[in-house]
């Protein structure tokens, strides 16, 4: 590749904080809201014009898997159109997502908690002391500017400040760097709520006039689409689509992100005609909205001080350095070389139903100082990544790592030297036990 040098520039310093979050997902927006709320000076750097990351942005049709007590329950209460109760989704409507209600809902809790939030901004570089990060350098329309920060949060899910610091990481399965598909959702309208049926898992088998659904989907569907997984919304007769699927692609490689937007989009409208021509009360719909962004399931695991195991997720193991408690949901491997359940994946047949915990040791990286993951970049292998990544895990990660942060900011204490059973004690007070 050639290359050009450029002349050395002066960056200007938008802002001293005590803790900087980068990426505005539920892990991000956990992360800063609970960072505030400890009395940490906090700030908020989101790529996108919105915050929520997949759930607004991303258009995902629900809260996958659960949590029990912390932050995730509160943004429940705040957002859900539902007063069913809490637990894992199961057709009910509590954990659907009405996107645009949360945007509005999740912007006004980091303003209520006085966590400011730079949207339109891209975190490009870390800013290092020897090992120890000690700002980011960011860029906009405004320029290139740096923050300069006592802890920064990786929410970004793909890592890219934590890879830029230095920690060390891997990309995808363990054994040959395959990662899960990507996807674009999309919702339809016109669909005929009473009539039309709802496959929400990869087993879901349905029977309608024209066969079963999947191995309808399968045998219809253009490669590597080919299941067929419908949810309902908050809106009368709109449905959302989990159904686009790009294979083969690297969520770190702009290249690859571009192509999997693009192979999604020329899917959208196959699967509508699908939907029409196949599947009982879709005979009318069209589309009406898709995702901003593609959805990217797996980049980076970074290698963290604890690494939490698909053997821990089965055991229900509690952990003495416990940071996330009462988690559930099943491996969830999307198929790495087509449509559907990858075979080592597990839906229906995953056992393990008394949840589990993730060490705080998961959240801090090995040989960077003054950095803390949260979200699905944390340490956990891949089998794990594919239970932890979800959503409702992702936003008590934020809570563990923003309470942490403002704990480190506020006593100069590096993460890595953290008094677990101190932080633990904080964690008790807003709702989490093991």
């Amino acid at each position: 590749m050639e290359k050009i040098t450029i002349p050395s520039q002066e960056i200007p310093i938008l802002s001293h904080v005590d803790v900087l979050v980068l990426g505005a997902g539920p892990a991000g927006v956990s992360a800063a809201v609970c960072a505030a709320r400890q009395g940490a000076k906090t700030l908020l750097v989101e790529q996108m014009g919105d915050v929520g990351g997949i759930a607004t942005i991303g258009l995902m049709s629900h809260w996958t898997g659960n949590t029990v007590g912390g932050f995730y329950e509160e943004i429940l209460q705040r957002s859900s159109e539902s007063e069913e109760p809490s637990g894992c989704f199961n057709g009910g409507m509590r954990q659907v997502i009405n996107p645009e209600r949360l945007k509005t809902i999740l912007l006004e809790m980091l303003e209520e908690a006085g966590a400011a939030v730079r949207l339109y901004t891209f975190a490009c570089e870390a800013i290092m002391d020897g090992n120890r990060i000690t700002g980011v350098i960011l860029q906009s329309k405004a320029g290139r500017e740096a923050v300069m920060a006592k802890v920064v949060i990786d929410a970004s899910g793909d890592g890219d400040i934590a890879a830029s610091a230095g920690a060390p990481y891997y990309i995808g399965r363990e054994n040959d760097g395959a990662m899960q598909p990507m996807t674009i959702m999309f919702k339809v309208a016109g669909v005929d709520m009473d009539r039309a049926v709802f496959p929400g898992g990869f087993e879901d088998t349905i029977e309608i006039p024209a066969g079963e659904i999947q191995a309808l989907g399968r045998k219809k569907l253009p490669h590597p689409a080919g299941h067929v997984l419908l949810y309902r919304s908050t809106l009368p007769g709109i449905v959302t689509c989990n159904m686009t699927n790009c294979i083969n692609v690297d969520g770190t490689n702009p290249d690859d992100l571009t192509k999997a937007t693009a192979a999604c989009r020329r899917q959208i409208e196959p699967i509508a005609a699908f939907l029409r021509e196949y599947v009982p009360g879709y005979e009318n719909c069209y589309v009406i909205s898709s995702s901003s962004v593609v959805g990217v399931r797996e980049t980076r695991h970074f290698r963290g001080e604890h690494t939490i195991t698909e053997e821990d997720i089965l055991a229900a193991r509690v952990f003495e350095d416990w940071a996330v408690t009462k988690a559930h949901f099943n491996f969830d491997v999307h198929n790495v070389t087509g449509e559907g359940l990858d075979e080592t994946g597990s839906q229906k047949n995953f056992s393990q139903s008394k949840g589990y915990t993730i060490p705080y040791g998961c959240f801090v990286p090995l040989e960077v100082e003054g950095l803390l993951l949260a979200g699905r970049c944390i340490s956990g292998t891949h089998m794990a990544h594919s239970n932890f990544r979800v959503m409702p895990i992702c936003a008590n990660m934020g809570q563990a790592a923003g309470t942490a942060a403002a704990m480190c900011a506020k006593s100069a204490t590096l993460p890595r030297n953290l008094d677990v059973s101190s932080l633990q004690e904080k964690l008790r007070e807003q709702g989490v036990s093991p």
